[in-house]
Order: C-alpha cells, then structure tokens, then sequence
C-alpha cells in the first residue's frame, strides 16, 4: 500500500478524505465512468472529478446508455477541460490515455489505468469497460479507507 497524500488540508476538508481527479483524452467516457462510479461507491468518504485534456462537447452517447442501466445519469454532465488547479486539488490522478500531456504536481499520486476509449464502440464493450472501470475504483477505495485507518 502507499501513504495517502495528507499535504492540503484544510478546516473544512476531514483528514482522511481524498480527492481523486479522473483523467482521459475527451473526459466523455472512461473517466466520467470512473468519477460517477467513484462517487456512488465512496458515499462522501472520499471526493472525486474528471477532466480531459481535449474535452469533447458531450459525454458519448453510448456510455450515458450503459451507465443509465445501472441508474447512473450522466447525460447533463458536460466534459471539463483539465486545468493545472484541478490537478492541484488531487491527492491523486488516475490517468487513462492522456499520456504526457497531464501535468505532474509534486506531492500527487499518479496512476494510469489502461483501459479502452468507449467511443464509437459497441454497447457490449463499453459494459465491458465500465464493469472494469467498477471492479478498478472498489479496489482503489478500498486502498484509500485502509490507509485512512493508519
């Protein structure tokens, strides 16, 4: 296991939270998945955003479908643009396909989860990559409520 970031703390911001930013090239699929998964599994133990380093103008339409069926809704969520606050704010930043173009904050954990972009693909895979998405952030919670206990 690692040691969670405790740098940024604040009054108003519980010591053992964490704040996690999700990246991806178009933030309109893999790491909206992971931050509306993140969200649903931590219930406001730990924080999560996403972000993309060329943000698309919508979330793919397939991946609002899969998420949908899992009652997740993402079809008002509108991709935002990765800022160096953003990156910031993280404890950690799990990347996804955004290669060099992230930038490195000293004292941030990066993690990259190679995972396939859901664009364009069948409705079958993109289940196939928001279940592995799912299995991805328990594992990565589980870290986190661990080390939230040293």
């Amino acid at each position: 296991l690692y040691q969670v970031a405790k740098r940024r703390d604040t009054p108003q911001r519980a010591r053992s939270q964490v704040h996690v930013l999700f990246v991806c090239l178009r933030n309109a699929g893999r790491s909206q998945m992971s931050e509306a998964l993140f969200d649903r599994a931590a219930a406001g133990r730990h924080q999560a955003r996403s972000a993309g380093t060329i943000p698309a103008d919508r979330v793919h339409p397939g991946v609002v479908a899969v998420m949908k069926e899992i009652g997740i809704h993402l079809s008002g969520r509108t991709p935002q643009p990765l800022t160096r606050e953003l990156a910031e704010w993280a404890d950690i930043v799990v990347t996804m396909g955004c290669g060099d173009e992230c930038p490195v904050v000293p004292g941030v954990r990066y993690v990259d989860w190679a995972l396939a972009d859901p664009a364009g693909r069948p409705a079958e895979e993109v289940r196939l990559t928001r279940d592995e998405i799912g299995r991805r952030v328990l594992g990565l919670l589980a870290e986190l409520d661990v080390a939230g206990r040293d």
